[in-house]
């Protein structure tokens, strides 16, 4: 009876255009499984946001996974990397320095690939970063202009992309128990430790991307 009753919700799901891959999705993934609802609406728009620390050795190995993420999200889903300021492998100034950093390489279109530097001088270097000076030294040896580096961390935007970045870090830091964490379309959070494979985590985000 059991298999009779699937079988025709899946002719019923396909009559309506839904694929059998979204059709497996949709039986696969669980509330309170595989991921939480933390919010009564999603946002106006549909987003990722992977909130993450340069110092975070789980961070750095997801990193290689990003491009696939973002590669699975429906076209026009934003995604936003997030770094937080309260990991216990540096101080908070010290974190604050990097999320400028980041901004900075945000503002040069260099995001993706000075945010890589920075994850490769702290985990394959073993170097220490004691401010914004030691990431402006990371950025020139990557092709950097000092001169670029120094403009862009007094300007106004970069400024304003720190701010934005730590307005989200307050606003889910309730829901932030570590990193990396996802949240989806602010209302939707993976459960990582739920999912076996990349692949997984993968199709988990894309699909959530879907979801009101």
């Amino acid at each position: 009876m059991k298999k009779y009753l699937v079988a025709m919700t899946f002719a019923s799901l396909m009559a309506l255009g839904l694929s059998a891959h979204a059709f497996a999705q949709v039986m696969q993934w669980e509330e309170g499984k595989h991921y939480e609802v933390i919010a009564e609406e999603a946002t106006a728009k549909p987003e990722v946001k992977e909130f993450f620390s340069f110092w975070c050795p789980a961070c750095y190995r997801f990193e290689a996974v990003v491009p696939e993420i973002k590669k699975a999200l429906p076209e026009g889903v934003k995604f936003e990397k997030v770094h937080v300021n309260f990991m216990r492998f540096a101080g908070a100034d010290v974190q604050d320095a990097a999320t400028k950093a980041m901004m900075i390489g945000k503002s040069l279109k260099k995001q993706d690939q000075l945010a890589g530097a920075i994850f490769n001088y702290i985990h394959e270097q073993r170097a220490t970063v004691t401010g914004l000076d030691d990431l402006r030294k990371v950025f020139i040896v990557n092709g950097v202009e000092a001169e670029d580096f120094d403009k862009q961390a007094k300007s106004f935007s970069v400024n304003s992309l720190v701010a934005r970045n730590n307005n989200a870090v307050s606003e889910y830091r309730e829901h932030l128990s570590g990193v990396p964490n996802f949240i989806v379309n602010g209302k939707y959070q993976v459960n990582l430790g739920s999912v076996q494979t990349m692949d997984e985590i993968v199709d988990l985000i894309a699909w959530l991307a879907e979801q009101k």
